[in-house]
């Protein structure tokens, strides 16, 4: 490129995502920039945010965010945009699928089903296609209203798909029932917190 911006963009953050995408899948760098730039800083923040602390633990999240990032742009010639928020829900869940790769890496707990990274996300995750998006919004605020340790044993469960023997390991409980029934306990919080946003 020639020219300092994005050809056909009057304005850089104006430009779809979408339209973004077709740039770089036809070579444009700096299109790539572009999108390292918009969704970078927003995934970072919901990492930091939200992972659990021994999910932090097991790597520097900015790295981790970067690379996954990276990872996923490099593959992104077979992502198709489904709507608005397609693309950061595809990264977030990418960056969940690295968290759990990361995670059984370590050598805490052997992996007997490891996930494939090559599988692509369908652009929604795990828990927006089981509750719906506008319950989504119900789940995250309840979310925000639990101990931290409750929020870290549910996302821990749901969203990392940790098996219980994995949530005894980094909660320090004595025994996949144990953790189990914690993970219950958890639930049941959030569900009470649910129905007093409801309300």
């Amino acid at each position: 490129m020639t020219d300092s911006r994005i050809p056909g963009a009057p304005d850089n953050d104006l430009t779809s995502t979408a339209t973004l995408l077709g740039w770089v899948r036809g070579g444009e760098t700096q299109a790539l920039d572009e999108l390292f730039g918009r969704y970078i800083p927003p995934l970072h923040r919901w990492a930091t945010g939200r992972l659990p602390r021994w999910a932090r633990d097991i790597t520097d999240t900015h790295d981790l965010v970067q690379e996954t990032v990276l990872q996923t742009f490099k593959r992104i010639g077979r992502f198709e945009p489904r709507g608005e928020g397609a693309l950061q829900a595809y990264l977030r869940q990418a960056l969940m699928n690295r968290i759990r790769s990361e995670f059984r890496h370590k050598g805490r707990r052997p992996a007997i089903d490891e996930l494939d990274s090559r599988v692509e996300d369908p652009g929604t995750s795990p828990i927006e296609a089981a509750i719906g998006q506008e319950t989504l919004g119900h789940f995250e605020g309840a979310l925000a209203r639990l101990r931290p340790v409750e929020r870290e044993i549910i996302i821990s469960r749901v969203e990392l798909e940790l098996t219980y023997q994995e949530i005894a390991d980094v909660f320090g409980r004595p025994s996949m029932d144990a953790a189990r029934k914690a993970v219950v306990r958890a639930l049941g919080r959030l569900a009470d917190e649910m129905t007093r946003l409801r309300e």
